[in-house]
C-alpha cells in the first residue's frame, strides 16, 4: 500500500522553487571560483557603474557612504589572521586549542595565515554589497541630503587611521597577508 502524497500548497510550491533557485546559484557560484581575477574585475566594474551613477545624479551619498564602510570592513577581515596573536597573548592561551598561530619569534614553527575571511566569501560579500547598494540608489527615499564632503573626509580619515593600526598590527606580530614578494622555491 503507498503512502498518500501531501497536498501541494502554495508554501510548499514556493519553497521548491526557492530551493531550486538556490541551487542554481550555488552552481553559479561554484563555477566562478576558479576565475579569480575575472570575478574580481566584474566587482570592480559594478562599483565603477554604482559610482558613476552617485556623481551623475548627485545624491545617495548615504548609501554610497554605508558602502565604502562595509567594504573597508570586509578588507580588514580579510587582511586579518583568522587566529590574532594578540587575542591569544593577552588570555594567556599561548598553548591552548585556539587552532594554528602565526608565529611570534624568530624561533617559532611556520604556520600558514590563514584569514578570517576568504578571498572568495569577500568577493562574494562585497559583490552582493554592491548589488543592494546600486538598487537601493533608484529609491528616492534613500537619497538623503547630506554635505558629502563631511562624509568623505570622515572616511579618509577612518581608512588611514584603520590602516595604520592594522599595518602596526602586522608589523608587531610578523604576518604578511599576501604572496607578493613571498619566497617561492621551484618544483624539482
Amino acid at each position: 500500500m503507498d503512502a498518500p502524497e501531501p497536498a501541494q500548497t502554495p508554501f510548499t510550491a514556493v519553497t521548491a522553487q526557492t530551493s531550486k533557485l538556490a541551487r542554481q546559484y550555488q552552481t553559479l557560484l561554484d563555477k566562478s571560483t576558479p576565475y579569480t581575477a575575472y570575478r574580481w574585475i566584474g566587482t570592480v566594474a559594478l562599483l565603477f557603474l554604482f559610482f558613476l551613477r552617485i556623481i551623475l545624479s548627485q545624491g545617495w551619498y548615504i548609501v554610497a557612504y554605508t558602502l565604502a564602510i562595509y567594504l573597508l570592513n570586509l578588507f580588514l577581515a580579510f587582511l586579518q589572521p583568522k587566529f590574532d596573536p594578540s587575542l591569544t597573548q593577552d588570555e594567556g592561551l599561548e598553548d591552548g586549542d585556539m587552532g594554528s598561530t602565526l608565529p611570534t619569534k624568530q624561533d617559532d614553527e611556520f604556520r600558514p595565515f590563514i584569514r578570517r575571511l576568504p578571498e572568495f566569501k569577500f568577493w562574494h560579500s562585497a559583490t552582493r554589497a554592491i548589488i543592494i547598494a546600486f538598487v537601493c540608489s533608484w529609491f528616492s527615499f534613500f537619497d538623503i541630503p547630506v554635505f558629502w564632503p563631511v562624509l568623505v573626509m570622515y572616511w579618509l580619515i577612518l581608512f588611514f587611521l584603520t590602516m595604520r593600526r592594522q599595518i602596526q598590527h602586522m608589523i608587531k606580530y610578523r604576518y604578511v597577508p599576501f604572496t607578493i614578494g613571498k619566497t617561492r622555491y621551484g618544483r624539482s
